[in-house]
């Protein structure tokens, strides 16, 4: 199977590459300088050679506080970006996987979201992605989108995917305890795209690891203890007190309607992610090749 992967250069997108790359496909990478997603001619020019099976969609603008202070390049990006890569699929034949967010939920509801919770987009990070998936979907049929949440993995630069990292350096945390996700393994949710691909049923899944979902502070906590640092370096503030430009949904814990009716089987706990994440972040350290930031 040919595989176009767009936004390579970040850090889930790098795992869907090497993901790919080790099932034995034939995968293409194109980060932000080699392929602008929002750029019709380019994404047309490379279609022609690489002629794909399937293209599955990483990039993104995913600063929230950035897409909050410039919302016309969170739609150009977020919104525009998914549409032209599904044009471009149709033209082609080719199926269409894109990711998009758990932040398209307002927060207010208790338990889990799923398929059939409307969307509430509260900012306008969240507004850009919802558009985008509707965009790509009335584009393309064949198009299926991913939302995934509380993302975590090597080389990733966000509060989740360094917190061992700054801990191991004696550095205070300040970690939001009155906010909830589900956090999600790169390397878990990669898999499952390509299981996505394999059944090629258009629609809008949930993809997270398995459990009751935490909030930041807890998996801080989880974290630490596992990697054997100083919980005590964790300061727990509320999500008010961060005085952030963009709000963010209290609650945002996914579960999936589709996977059981389809036989897509769960991820594992993100417990047992977060685990296998400080395993094999301790054996690169321990090997002399330390996560890199990006």
């Amino acid at each position: 199977m040919k595989v176009i992967v767009t936004g390579a250069g970040g850090m889930l997108g790098r795992t869907v590459v090497a993901h790919g790359t080790a099932r034995g496909e034939s995968v293409a990478a194109f980060d932000h300088s080699s392929l602008d997603i929002t750029d019709q001619l380019a994404l047309n020019a490379a279609f022609e050679r690489e002629r794909p099976d399937v293209l599955i969609n990483c990039a993104a603008w995913t600063d929230v506080d950035g897409c909050e202070l410039d919302p016309a390049r969170a739609q150009r990006v977020n919104a525009r970006g998914p549409e032209f890569l599904a044009l471009a699929c149709r033209r082609a034949g080719a199926l269409l996987v894109t990711i998009s967010t758990d932040y398209v939920f307002d927060g207010e509801k208790n338990g889990f979201y799923n398929q059939r919770d409307q969307p509430n987009p509260q900012s306008a990070y969240a507004v850009s992605k919802l558009e985008g998936e509707r965009r790509a979907q009335d584009a393309w049929a064949r198009t299926i989108v991913v939302r995934s949440g509380y993302i975590f993995g090597a080389n990733g630069t966000n509060f989740l995917s360094s917190v061992v990292e700054h801990a191991q350096r004696g550095e205070p945390l300040t970690a939001i305890n009155d906010s909830f996700g589900t956090p999600t393994y790169a390397p878990d949710l990669a898999g499952q795209l390509y299981r996505l691909t394999q059944l090629d049923l258009p629609g809008i899944y949930h993809v997270v690891n398995a459990g009751a979902g935490a909030s930041f502070a807890e998996f801080a906590r989880q974290a630490l203890a596992t990697a054997g640092l100083d919980a005590g370096l964790i300061q727990e503030v509320g999500l008010d007190t961060l005085k952030r430009p963009a709000p963010r949904p209290r609650n945002s814990r996914l579960r999936c309607l589709l996977s059981e009716a389809i036989r897509l089987d769960q991820l594992p706990s993100w417990k047992d992610a977060l685990r296998e994440f400080v395993r094999a972040t301790s054996s690169a350290v321990v090997a002399g090749a330390p996560s890199r930031s990006v």
